[in-house]
């Protein structure tokens, strides 16, 4: 067995990030992102994202055959990312003598017990050892343990002459011959085992009264006859001779028992996943007096072993933050990160950093027409179906260019972008909004969440969800789901008002439903002279939360 201590070291990419709840430009901006620090510097990282795509984004991947980011919901630093040692498993019949040898070999008071496969068995711990040395008056031990003989064969430096070295004790208990043949009488039963000299007398009367072992200590050459041998073939019992000396055998047969005997039961060892929260780690060493805690995959493939101090070895996981710059909007955990980036097209928002980080914020449409230009500031070129992504996110952003926030900047980069993914804009951008816009088969939830932020006006936090659709049919089946989950959906964000963005991109007009007890009386605030029909207001000409509506709700939650 490999017995080298090893250290588990993290080794996580950098994780590029959109905000919660992403919508087109978020997941497609950090896999287009992450492909460019990939091919600009010495980064590696992975595009993720931090919640369930929306069905625009899913027809944007899918049409430019780019598979959908992982899941990452929460960077909370976990056991993962902790260094730890990788000390090897032992198997559950390894001997209590190895065991021990084991631990003071490395300076350690817990070993795991671990399945050929590397299956977490149990652990066992110097407290253990010492109560198996302890068992060293008790002469059925090694039955009542089934002892594989290979364990006494190798405590003692001994050697099989008659037997199964595969075999284990099942029966009898542990004599000691000494004085004269005749003394066995008194204690020797059939399938006993027995300590005995290389005397023939002692082996032949061992073996008449029907031992089931013999354990030879001899250093002679002589050490058991040949028809000695023979007999106990013929009788079934075995024989091993061993250089020891009676009083070094008969002590070191006892630490012969495997460990299984004497390791803890599953049930009641506390273990932790890859993926156990740090603070959930911490929480139970406190409570504990344990030296060391078996780390395991969460199908239970045994890891390493954790201990206290390796809470000093805390590696932080590194993100890079695309369209977005809000801590309601960030993934969960990203304060306890390491933030290396910041790229975003909205308001700087309440995002703090502990060190200096690179931050680019330009007011353009879309996140996305940023890292194409910085495509071309660090001369990497855009891929097919990078480009694809790239566009899909600026149309997304820009409703085709009809948004307040659209820019010439955008429209010459979708231009160009056009052109290296083989699409025409018209065609593919009708194409993607009637694929976004498709209600069928959809959940209120589901339409709810594809494009939904978080704000604080104050103490007051609010939401304000948008979705764009090319036919009314498609809006009013829309409005028709979410009026009646607007207030579970208020319930479940924990929110005072909500507000959804109903937008008819070929209208250039929003009907605004809402939830609240100011929700009605902030959009009278906001937009002053607007209308009402059906339960929304109608806003003409509005299509861009981030410069029509946040900034006009944000400032009517000041003046009520």
């Amino acid at each position: 067995m490999d017995t080298k201590l090893q250290t588990y070291r993290p080794t996580h990419n950098v994780v590029v990030i959109g905000h919660r709840n992403p919508d087109t430009d978020s997941i497609c901006s950090a896999i287009a992102y992450s492909y460019l620090k990939n091919h600009s510097s010495k980064l590696d990282t992975e595009p993720r994202r931090a919640g369930e795509i929306n069905q625009e984004t899913a027809f944007v991947l899918k049409y430019f055959g780019v598979p959908v980011p992982r899941l990452c919901t929460d960077v909370s630093p976990q056991v993962q990312d902790l260094e730890f040692r990788q000390m090897p498993g032992i198997e559950a019949t390894t001997s209590v003598h190895k065991t021990w040898e084991l631990m003071r070999k490395d300076n350690i008071d817990t070993l795991p017990v671990v399945t050929k496969s590397g299956q977490l068995e149990s652990i066992v711990t110097l407290t253990d050892v010492s109560d198996a040395c302890m068992d060293v008056l008790d002469t059925r031990i090694l039955a009542e343990s089934k002892t594989p003989y290979r364990n006494i064969l190798e405590v003692l430096d001994g050697e099989m002459l008659v037997g199964d070295p595969d075999g284990c004790v099942e029966t009898g208990k542990l004599g000691l011959a000494a004085g004269n043949p005749e003394a066995m009488e008194s204690f020797l039963e059939p399938g006993d085992m027995v300590i005995l000299s290389s005397r023939y007398e002692f082996q032949f009367c061992a073996l008449e009264m029907g031992a089931g072992c013999l354990i030879v200590c001899s250093d002679a050459e002589m050490k058991v006859p040949k028809t000695i041998q023979k007999l106990a073939e013929e009788r079934g019992c075995t024989v091993i001779v061993t250089p020891k000396d009676f009083y070094s055998t008969a002590r070191l047969l006892s630490l012969a028992s495997p460990v299984r005997h004497y390791m803890r039961l599953k049930d009641n060892i506390l273990t932790f996943t890859l993926n156990t929260p740090l603070d959930d780690a911490q929480k139970v060493m406190a409570q504990v007096r344990y030296h060391y805690f078996p780390v395991v995959t969460r199908g239970g493939k045994y890891v390493g072993l954790l201990s206290r101090r390796n809470l000093l070895n805390l590696r932080r996981r590194q993100l890079i933050m695309v369209d977005h710059n809000e801590k309601s909007q960030a993934v969960e955990g990203f304060e306890n990160a390491e933030i290396l980036e910041i790229i975003d097209h909205h308001r700087i928002g309440s995002m703090e950093t502990q060190v200096p980080v690179y931050f680019r914020n330009v007011p353009v449409g879309c996140t996305a027409t940023i890292v194409t230009q910085m495509f071309h500031e660090n001369m990497v070129e855009i891929p097919k179906e990078i480009a694809g992504l790239l566009l899909s996110a600026i149309l997304s952003d820009t409703l085709m260019f009809r948004s307040p926030t659209s820019t010439p900047v955008d429209e010459r980069a979708a231009e160009e972008l056009s052109k290296i993914a083989g699409v025409e804009i018209e065609d593919y951008a009708a194409k993607m909004f009637e694929a976004g816009g498709n209600v069928k088969g959809r959940t209120p939830q589901e339409i709810f969440l594809q494009d939904f932020k978080v704000f604080k006006a104050g103490d007051t936090r609010y939401g304000i969800g948008q979705g764009s659709y090319m036919s009314m049919t498609n809006l009013d089946a829309a409005k028709e789901l979410l009026l009646p989950y607007l207030p579970e959906a208020a319930r479940d964000q924990g929110l005072a008002d909500v507000f959804y963005m109903l937008t008819s991109v070929r209208d250039e007009t929003t009907y605004m439903i809402y939830y609240g007890d100011q929700g009605e009386e902030l959009l009278r605030t906001a937009f002053p002279g607007c209308k009402f029909e059906k339960n929304a207001a109608v806003l003409p000409g509005v299509v861009s939360r981030k410069k029509q509506v946040l900034p006009a709700i944000s400032g009517a939650f000041s003046q009520i």
